[in-house]
Parts: C-alpha cells; sequence; structure tokens
C-alpha cells in the first residue's frame, strides 16, 4: 500500500486538487480578462496590474469550479465523461474540496481587495455566488436555460478587468459582457450535443436532450447571430480601431457558417467543429484588442 507520505502519493493528492479547478476553463477566464484591460487603458497597463488580476482571477475560478465539482459530484458519477474526476475517485473528500474551495474564494477576495481595487473584489465573490448558487444548485438541473443564464458567472471576468484598470463600469465593459453572454450558449451546446447521451443519463436538461438537434441548431444560429452583432457594436461603443472590426466581421462571419452547418447537418462532426472553433473565436476575437490598442 502506497504511504500517505509517499512523494509520488503527494503529486498524485497535488494533480487532482489541480483538476478539481478546472484549469481549461481558468485559462478561457483569463483569456477575456486581460484584452478587457488594455481596453480600459487605451494602452498597456502595468505588468504588476496584469499579474495581481490574472492570480486573483485565477483563485476566484479556482473556488468556483472546485464548488461546482461538489456539488455536482452525483452527476459526474453517471457521465462518462466526468466519471474519472477527484472526487468521483475518490482522492479528495467532498469536505477537503468545500474547505479547498473556500480557502480560493477568501485568498481571491483579499488578493483583490489589497493589490486590485474593491469592485473587482466584489464582482469576483458575485460571479462565484451567481456560478455556485444560481447555475450548479438551480438552472442546471432544472431548466434548458440553464447555460444562457447561467453562462452570466463566465462573463464577469471582462468586468473584472475593466474595474480592475478605471475602478468603475460603464457600457463598453458591458458590451463585452454581452459578447460572452451570448457566445456561450453556441459554444457550450455544441459540446452537449455530442454528450447528450450522458446528460440524460444524468437527468440534466441541456437543451439538445430536451427539444431535440433540430431547435437546438436553431438556437444556436439564433444565439450566433447576436453574438456577432455585439462584437461589432463594441467597435462603436469603445471607439476601437478598424483592425478590430475586421477581425470581428471575419471572425464572426466563420463563426455563423459553422453554426449554420450544425442548422442544416446537426451531426456531432459538426457540433465539434463549432465548438473547437468557438475557442479559437473567443481568443482571436480577444487577441485582436490588443493589438488594435497597440497599433
Amino acid at each position: 500500500m502506497m504511504s500517505v507520505f509517499s512523494p509520488v502519493f503527494t503529486q498524485f493528492r497535488i494533480n487532482a486538487f489541480f483538476a478539481l479547478t478546472k484549469p481549461a476553463i481558468i485559462r478561457t477566464l483569463l483569456i477575456t480578462t486581460v484584452p478587457t484591460m488594455f481596453v480600459a487603458e487605451k494602452a498597456t497597463p502595468s505588468l504588476w496590474l496584469i499579474i495581481a488580476t490574472m492570480i486573483g482571477g485565477s483563485f476566484a475560478a479556482a473556488g468556483a469550479n472546485s464548488f461546482n465539482m461538489v456539488l455536482d459530484v452525483d452527476i459526474d458519477k453517471r457521465m462518462n465523461r466526468t466519471i474519472n474526476r477527484p472526487l468521483v475517485t475518490g482522492v479528495i473528500s467532498p469536505k477537503e474540496a468545500l474547505v479547498f474551495a473556500s480557502i480560493l474564494e477568501i485568498v481571491s477576495f483579499f488578493w483583490f481587495f489589497i493589490f486590485v481595487n474593491l469592485l473587482s473584489a466584489v464582482l469576483a465573490i458575485s460571479a462565484t455566488a451567481f456560478y455556485v448558487f444560481v447555475y450548479t444548485m438551480w438552472l442546471k438541473r432544472s431548466s434548458t436555460n440553464n447555460i444562457v443564464i447561467g453562462g452570466a458567472a463566465g462573463a464577469v471576468p471582462v468586468l473584472i478587468g475593466w474595474a480592475a484598470v478605471t475602478d468603475t463600469l460603464d457600457w463598453a465593459p458591458i458590451v463585452l459582457f454581452s459578447v460572452i453572454f451570448f457566445w456561450t450558449p453556441p459554444h457550450f451546446w455544441a459540446l452537449a450535443i455530442n454528450y447528450r447521451d450522458d446528460y440524460e443519463a444524468a437527468e440534466i436538461p441541456m437543451l439538445p436532450v430536451v427539444t431535440g438537434l433540430e431547435e437546438t441548431s436553431k438556437q444556436i444560429v439564433f444565439y450566433s447571430v447576436v453574438l456577432i452583432a455585439f462584437s461589432i457594436s463594441f467597435f462603436f461603443v469603445a471607439e476601437m480601431g478598424i483592425y478590430y472590426l475586421v477581425a470581428s466581421l471575419a471572425l464572426g462571419v466563420l463563426f455563423l457558417f459553422f453554426a449554420l452547418k450544425i442548422r442544416f447537418d446537426p451531426t456531432e462532426k459538426n457540433a465539434s467543429n463549432l465548438f473547437r472553433y468557438s475557442i479559437t473565436y473567443i481568443f482571436l476575437l480577444f487577441s485582436s484588442m490588443i493589438v488594435d490598442v497597440l497599433l
């Protein structure tokens, strides 16, 4: 039997706690936070402020994701995609995960408060509360609008990035919030199409499970169109340059292309293509903001 003091066992536990935070999601959130800071500054923000905001945001997102895993352990046990998560395998106990998540959120709040500002701290803790109580505990298990409304939590990082620089909010970050808000449903529904059997087994009312592929594909196209509209409107509201406008138009057209492919041929292949592109889309769109500001 492997000793709890064994270096191998210790590394295994560390890896499990790291997995508990869903690092891939944290990476996506940071991709939207940092470019927003450039737009808010209209130049390159201080390196320390960028680092401080990224650290605080990572703590907040890691805590929220850890709470999510604790609350979803019964669901994860019934889904092939999640049966190897640390709480399901028993590598980490629910009590340990709760303590871990709580510490992360406390550290995040005080980190933001001390090194950034109070507004960003409040926004971060509010996003976690919304994600845990509104999405995870309520909507995810009860409504096909779970991703639509619950996705608001994932849009808060742009508000945090703006607040970190300006210590206030205005229309530009609200439009960016809307970009992420309307990006989330087609992004996640494309994934849900491929895992609809998993969600059905876990009794989670994801749109592809409840309404079928045809209605889901219609909703994907609708949200894609609204997403593109908000991404273009950001050009006017934030007074961006021509580089951003061209990028938002080109990326948006390609996003709609992949969405329409699902609409007319709702196969798992087309859903996978949209899901993968949606990640590329959000990375390139927000990267174009940095390039636009620097040019």
